[in-house]
């Protein structure tokens, strides 16, 4: 016996999804992997600017640790570059940097979060059940739907609100790649300034767990909002996530920061400082030049994001040909991150050769093996175990491939009767 939560924790059933997957490849099988939120590097590079920054820090000596907050310089830039492109100002001392999103996440759900408390996110996302049940806090699932984008509204969170301690909020979301509105992520700080105005001030405040790590990959008319922006008296109760790992396909840099008030930055930091989950020093100091520099970040953008967007569109113009042509298919339009959200809607069929695809992990199933099409189920983000809907990562995605991948799905669908 071990404890309880190794005993009860589900591990990443996208990492066990991705060990099938490699045996195929392993195997000899041509498989489309859209599953994985990363990027092949051979396609997606990381800025050369922030490449040989980091060489250069290397040659510089930077190899010892780093101050348990983050290094000053990095702070400092980062506090820059967020005023002049979000408009937000954060002190170096409001600001914390990590090895990446997840560090912080996990230090914010600590901090806040005891045994017991209320904890309200939204199906799908990313992890959030798994950080809850880390501190045995009380799952609130917001079933998000179509009609919305599968962003939560504030409606459904409303009821739920009373005596809450967090609110996890994605947008861009992983998985769907869509965004909040103004109008509703406005009526959403309402409810929790609303709702912390009503506690004594012996009572623990609610406070926005605020993931923006895509939150410069929005595409055509797409806005980034965020709570701050929108009410400043939200500044008191939202911690931001953020960092360099979408933005500039530098998910192996490990480079990551929050934002929020001092005081609850300072506890993420001593719970950080005993994980040691520290940015690699060189990393730092290569991020805090970078992000000075203007001019390199606007021609790696405007590269990266029209790639992006070309594999996002046509892949959504693939699926609703599909649909045109009368399979049960159908794709949201894509807004922002690397992700778009389709749904496969044939649990309940059989193929012609006899097989009944049961439910929905006999579809995965079923996709992986006839049309070579590895997507991941929104099940796996925490929504209905039956959701037809899934995530299509396209950080490894060829164009080339994609008029293939539209093909060899037709086919598949064929078999169906």
């Amino acid at each position: 016996m071990y404890s309880k939560l190794a005993e009860t924790l589900i591990a990443s059933e996208i990492v066990k999804l991705g060990g099938i997957i490699k045996e195929k490849i392993k195997a000899g099988e041509q498989i489309y992997n859209y599953t994985i939120g990363d990027f092949d590097s051979s396609i997606f590079p990381i800025p050369t600017v922030l490449k040989d920054e980091i060489k250069n820090a290397y040659d510089d000596g930077y190899t010892t640790y780093p101050s348990a907050e983050g290094e000053q310089d990095l702070r400092k830039a980062v506090a820059g570059f967020i005023e002049k492109h979000e408009g937000l100002h954060y002190s170096e001392s409001e600001i914390l940097i990590s090895n990446g999103g997840r560090p912080l996440i996990y230090s914010i759900f600590r901090t806040i979060v005891d045994k017991g408390d209320k904890v309200i996110y939204p199906v799908p996302s990313w992890n959030n059940n798994h950080y809850t049940h880390f501190n045995e806090g009380e799952h609130v699932l917001i079933e998000a739907i179509k009609e919305n984008n599968f962003m939560p509204t504030a409606s459904q969170i409303a009821p739920h609100i009373k005596g809450a301690s967090l609110l996890a909020l994605c947008s861009p979301l992983n998985p769907t790649g869509t965004v909040f509105g103004k109008e509703e992520l406005a009526a959403i700080c309402d409810l929790v300034i609303a709702e912390n105005e009503s506690r004594s001030e012996d009572q623990k405040k609610l406070y926005v767990l605020y993931d923006q790590i895509y939150w410069k990959l929005t595409f055509g008319n797409t806005e980034h909002h965020n709570p701050v922006s929108l009410r400043p008296a939200m500044k008191k109760y939202t911690i931001f996530v953020d960092g360099v790992s979408k933005a500039f396909a530098a998910t192996g840099v490990r480079v990551g920061w929050s934002m929020g008030p001092e005081n609850l930055i300072a506890k993420m930091k001593a719970i950080n400082s005993h994980v040691g989950s520290w940015a690699p020093m060189a990393e730092q100091k290569a991020v805090a030049k970078f992000l000075k520099d203007d001019a390199a970040m606007e021609s790696y953008f405007r590269h990266f994001k029209h790639e992006l967007f070309y594999r996002l569109e046509h892949l959504f113009k693939g699926f609703i040909q599909l649909k045109s042509e009368g399979f049960s298919v159908d794709a949201i339009e894509p807004q922002a991150a690397i992700y778009l959200t389709v749904q496969i809607d044939i649990a309940g069929r059989k193929t012609k050769d006899g097989l009944l695809l049961v439910n929905q992990s006999d579809v995965t199933a079923f996709l992986l093996n006839e049309a070579k099409l590895a997507m991941v189920p929104f099940g796996i983000f925490g929504a209905d175990r039956e959701s037809s809907w899934y995530r299509i990562s396209v950080g490894c995605c060829k164009k080339e491939e994609i008029a293939e991948v539209i093909d060899k799905l037709r086919t598949a669908l064929q078999k169906l009767v």
